[in-house]
Parts: structure tokens; C-alpha cells; sequence
């Protein structure tokens, strides 16, 4: 099984560099890896102490990043290592404050593995929810290092679980240590005789909630709010434009003003979106020092790093995603400030969508007519606005403290 693994992987990476002639985003993964060893060897010394922290991508950062922090300000002297596998990942946070260095995962062979470690020597390793590479692990347990993965989350059609999932499953031994986000996961990984595992919760309800200790302050949307309710678009994708833009462009709701922040902010994408719009409308890139932005109906957010303060504008909130097949984005960003939130019809795969529709903090909408009504609902109903955003907000504080259980491991 391991050497049809093997096999497995360098076909896969043969594949990605041919397609990667044809497409940008693969093309800066196949440059980035080259680099990655000339990278640790540059930065990280024999005598160095050091925390090896790995993510997917971005989603699994800020998820891990809590954890990280309190790791790093518990060991200042140690330098972090920062993998990821994907470049949305790495080109977002490739100048991340908490790493000395970033780099991108090389491919899982076992040469790789080899080298990796022998560059880098981590004293801890980290791991978010599901990255288990079978040859890094499996180097990591021949070595007998401390690694462990964090807000992990596991299914039981996963590979790890099935007859032909022994090589798979045999990765898993290679953390001390696994922190689950729910009860099912952990047992189903004693059902492999991993026993090591606790269940802590997900850290993404720290990582959001750290978010209300920050300076949410942004100047241009606070001109362009005014004294109006507002509704934020968040990480929305074509599928879910058709489920908003016939509500904004009827601009029956006069008092009301919205962001849209879009997950492709490329310009021909903007401008498409912008011409949809039939009521004054300014981008982000658009802006200079004279505009009256109060003037303006619609705000799109077409830069990347303010998402997570503009929701503490929002009065309510759309998270993009579920409309379509891409996938949910992240609902605990605006779930944090306490707002009624409104997601597309697809979110089986996502926990803590399920559980906020049945507490009645989050709406599920499956066509335009729908988004209509309900939102409209939350515009006109102060009272129901506000039901909905206490359910919301106090779903993120009962579930805080995933950080602490898991900081309390390497404290023992």
C-alpha cells in the first residue's frame, strides 16, 4: 500500500506541473515547493530551537493560528516553521507575523520527509484538522517527535476507517496526540485503537472571539454606513449573487445599505458585478479621499483583509458558499458580533451551520424568493433582528476555550 501511495503521489505531482502551464494558481505552488529547502536553509540554524506549524490553507490557519500564538509567546526563543499545501494559503500569509519562515509543503515522499526534518528539528509540530500526509507522519513517528493535530474532524467514510485505509490509517500514529471538534470523531478513532484523543472543541470559536478584542474600526465604511442598518456580503461567489441581487436592485428597503465582499476580487469579476447592480454602487478600489460615500447604496469590497472587521458593522449577514458547490465560508466571523445570518442550501458538511439553524440564529435559503422574504423579515422586525443575534452571539461564547484544553497538553 505504501508503495502505491508513492506511486500515487508523483503521478499526481507529474499531472499538476503539466496543468500548471495553463493555470497561474497551480504554476505558484509547482515555483513555491522548489524553494521550499533553500528557504529552511537559509533561515533555520543547527542550533535553533523550532515549532513546526502546518495548514491546508487559509481556512485551516486561522483556525490553527490561536494555538500557534500561545505557543509562540510561551516559547518567544523558538522559531516557527509555516507549511501549506495550497497557495491560496501560503501567497495570502507568506509575511505572517508569528513565522520566521513560510514555505510550502514539499511533496510527501519519504526523501522529502527526511529532509524537511532534518532541516528544521521541531521540538513541536502542528497540524490543523485534516492535513495526514502518510510519509511525513510516518517519518514524524520513526523519529519519535511531538506532534499533534488540532481541531480535527473526522468522517466514517473517511479512508481511515475502511479496509483498504490501513497505510492511511497507520499515519495517524505519528501524532501523540489528537484534539478533536466533536464527540463522533473521537470515537471513531478509538475504534482504530488510537486512544490518545480528546475532545476539545474548535478553535475557530477562540479565533473569532479574539476578534472582538481588536480595533474593528474602518473609516470608510463607517462614512459609507452612515446611521442606516447594514447587511454584509461575506465571500460570496456567482451562485449566491442570484440569490441577493434582484432584493438590492428592487431598493425597496431605502433605509438600508450593503457590502458585498466577493471571494474573487480579479477585476473582470468586479466589474461584472458591478454592472448587475442597478443602485449606486462604489468599489473599494474605486475610492479617493472626496468621495461622499454615504451617498452610495452598495460598497464592494474588492481587497482582502478587512472581512473580519466590517461584519462588526453588519446588522445581519449573508456567508457565501453555500449557494453554490464551492463550499460554506466561515459563519463564526460574523456570528461573533451577534447578527441574524443567512447561508445557502448547501451546508451538510458544516456542524456548526446545523447546530445554528436549530438554535435560530441562522437561516438557510434555497432560492431568491426565499432570501426576499426572510430577509426583508429581519429588516422590518427590530425585535426578531435581535433574537436572532443573541442566539448567535452567545453560540460563539459557550463554545469558547478549545485554545486553553490544548495549551493544558503542553503544559503536562
Amino acid at each position: 500500500m505504501k508503495g502505491l501511495y508513492s506511486i500515487g503521489i508523483y503521478i499526481a505531482s507529474f499531472v499538476v506541473k503539466i496543468a500548471a502551464v495553463f493555470n497561474s494558481k497551480l504554476k505558484q505552488g509547482v515555483i513555491g515547493r522548489k524553494q521550499t529547502f533553500t528557504k529552511l536553509e537559509n533561515t533555520i540554524q543547527p542550533t535553533d530551537k523550532s515549532f513546526w506549524f502546518h495548514c491546508a490553507s487559509l481556512g485551516e490557519y486561522e483556525q490553527g493560528l490561536p494555538v500557534f500564538e500561545a505557543l509562540k509567546a510561551k516559547h518567544p526563543d523558538y522559531k516557527v516553521v509555516l507549511s501549506f499545501f495550497s497557495p491560496s494559503g501560503y501567497e495570502v500569509r507568506k509575511n505572517a507575523k508569528i513565522a520566521d519562515v513560510v514555505v510550502y509543503l514539499p511533496l510527501d515522499t519519504t526523501a522529502n520527509a527526511k529532509r524537511f526534518l532534518d532541516l528544521v528539528k521541531p521540538d513541536y509540530i502542528l497540524f490543523v484538522k485534516y492535513e495526514i500526509w502518510p510519509n511525513f507522519l510516518n517519518e514524524i513517528k520513526k523519529r519519535d517527535l511531538n506532534a499533534i493535530l488540532i481541531s480535527a474532524v473526522f468522517r466514517n467514510d473517511h479512508a481511515f476507517f475502511k479496509w483498504y485505509g490501513n497505510y492511511a490509517k497507520s499515519a495517524l500514529f505519528g501524532f501523540k496526540h489528537i484534539f478533536t471538534q466533536d464527540e463522533n470523531s473521537k470515537l471513531l478513532l478509538e475504534r482504530i485503537d488510537y486512544n490518545s484523543v480528546s475532545v476539545s472543541g474548535d478553535t475557530r470559536f477562540d479565533r473569532v472571539s479574539n476578534q472582538l478584542k481588536t480595533d474593528n474600526s474602518v473609516s470608510f465604511i463607517e462614512r459609507f454606513k452612515s446611521d442606516k442598518l447594514c447587511v454584509v456580503f461575506g465571500s460570496t461567489w456567482p451562485d449566491d449573487d442570484k440569490l441577493y441581487m434582484d432584493f438590492i436592485n428592487s431598493n425597496k428597503h431605502t433605509d438600508v445599505k450593503y457590502v458585498i465582499a466577493p471571494h474573487n476580487i480579479k477585476a473582470s469579476y468586479v466589474t461584472s458585478l458591478k454592472s448587475q447592480l442597478k443602485v449606486n454602487t462604489i468599489c473599494y478600489s474605486e475610492l479617493n479621499e472626496n468621495d461622499n460615500l454615504a451617498d452610495y447604496k452598495v460598497f464592494i469590497l474588492d481587497t482582502i483583509g478587512y472581512l473580519s472587521k466590517v461584519y462588526s458593522y453588519a446588522d445581519m449577514a449573508y456567508v457565501g458558499g453555500g449557494a453554490g458547490s464551492t463550499g460554506l465560508h466561515n459563519i463564526l466571523e460574523p456570528a461573533v458580533f451577534g447578527m441574524p445570518i443567512l447561508i445557502g442550501k448547501n451546508y451538510d458538511k458544516f456542524p456548526e451551520a446545523k447546530t445554528l439553524i436549530d438554535l435560530g440564529g441562522l437561516t438557510s435559503l434555497a432560492s431568491a424568493t426565499a432570501f426576499d422574504s426572510t430577509l426583508t423579515a429581519l429588516i422590518t422586525d427590530n425585535t426578531l433582528r435581535k433574537q436572532q443575534g443573541q442566539i448567535t452571539k452567545s453560540y460563539i461564547a459557550s463554545n469558547t476555550g478549545a485554545v486553553l484544553q490544548i495549551m493544558n497538553y503542553f503544559n503536562s
